[in-house]
């Protein structure tokens, strides 16, 4: 992490009252880290172990950080967990550039198991999801709930190009200044101030004093879009293993999700509901923490 204890504490002030929350004080998370065959996995994990857990996963080029909010406002009913996935954060990059699916729904299983936690909920975003929807067809018996944001086994061309293209070309610029124009050009519904302290949880430091990002640029390259997309379809076969109550959101100005995908999905799962969070596009956690920490509460508190 970058930011001192103090910064930390004061950018989730500032960013909590910016998303319209109001707590008592601010707690920090613990930063843990551990070993799945080998490769080293760090994340957030918020306290309060006693409570029922939440393991959130982010999406790509993203990191556990991007839960913060989320993580602050439930961590009073649940014990948040959030994971920097492989190749992202604080995380071991894969040393093979292995980022299948498969190796990563055993870094999830591996992770939990490490947690040992037997009935749990995720929650996951994009690449999240996906890989939420693949441990969830895979270990159904492990899960009470499950939250699947902005994504499912249909990609939308236009939307996941365009990520692609921002995570490709933001790669090579090395200034904070640079990559906030960048960022803010590809999401301007962030705030250019809060926006800056977000990056030092995403960005490292070079010894020549340049910034470069923590994830992994090879997922991006070495990664087959055809056998990716054979993969994401091959899940919507296994949708009808999933046994808990399951809810699809999506964000209301999302370019890759669209509505009639989310109804679709939530109609094929066994116990599925969809639900739209307003101003908010792809990284609904981000664009609109109050809104989904709503969502999430109404769903897993009160079962609808």
């Amino acid at each position: 992490m970058s930011l001192s204890a103090e910064e930390y504490r004061e950018h989730l002030a500032t960013t909590s009252i910016r998303a319209g929350f109001s707590f008592d004080g601010v707690v920090l998370p613990e930063s843990r880290e551990f070993h799945v065959d080998r490769m080293r996995f760090h994340c957030l994990d918020w306290g309060n172990k006693h409570l029922p857990t939440i393991v959130f996963l982010h999406g790509g080029a993203l990191n556990a950080h991007t839960w913060d909010l989320c993580c602050l406002a439930l961590r009073d009913d649940f014990h948040c967990v959030a994971l920097d996935q492989r190749g992202h954060g604080d995380s071991d990059w894969a040393h093979d550039s292995d980022y299948s699916m498969g190796a990563q729904l055993a870094d999830t299983k591996g992770f939990v198991d490490e947690m040992g936690l037997d009935k749990f909920i995720l929650v996951g975003m994009s690449l999240g999801a996906i890989n939420s929807l693949a441990f969830a067809i895979a270990h159904p018996q492990r899960l009470t709930h499950l939250v699947i944001i902005d994504a499912g086994p249909e990609m939308r061309r236009p939307g996941s190009s365009r990520i692609r293209d921002f995570v490709n070309g933001v790669q090579d610029t090395v200034t904070i200044e640079g990559i906030i124009e960048k960022a803010l050009e590809f999401n301007p519904r962030r705030d250019p101030k809060i926006l800056r302290r977000s990056l030092m949880h995403a960005l490292r430091q070079q010894p020549d004093g340049t910034w470069a990002w923590k994830y992994d640029r090879r997922r991006f390259q070495a990664l087959d879009q055809e056998t990716h997309r054979a993969e994401r379809a091959k899940l919507a076969d296994g949708l009808a293993r999933i046994a808990c109550p399951t809810l699809v959101v999506r964000g209301a100005e999302s370019d890759v999700f669209h509505e009639e995908d989310g109804i679709r999905l939530a109609q094929r799962l066994p116990d599925g509901k969809f639900v739209t969070v307003p101003r908010a596009g792809h990284t609904v956690q981000g664009d609109n923490p109050k809104d989904l920490v709503a969502e999430l509460r109404r769903f897993i508190l009160k079962g609808n």
